[in-house]
């Protein structure tokens, strides 16, 4: 038997970000979220996306 190849995930989430937040906030978070029909790893996965976008333009000017 011919072995397939294996398929790779393009976009495989493979890191970690372990916070430290206050209980209530959390919990409110994960509610709103659930509310808004989406999770709260999507939610904060958006939210660094738009941060790294919005501070690399900002980053590259300090440099220049």
């Amino acid at each position: 038997m011919t072995e397939l190849p294996k398929k790779t995930k393009v976009n495989k989430k493979d890191g970690q970000l372990l916070i430290r937040i206050n209980i209530a906030e959390r919990d409110e978070f994960i509610h709103l979220c659930d509310s808004l029909d989406t999770s709260a790893a999507r939610e904060l996965r958006k939210y660094i996306r738009s941060f790294i976008k919005k501070n690399q333009s900002a980053d590259k000017q300090t440099k220049e």
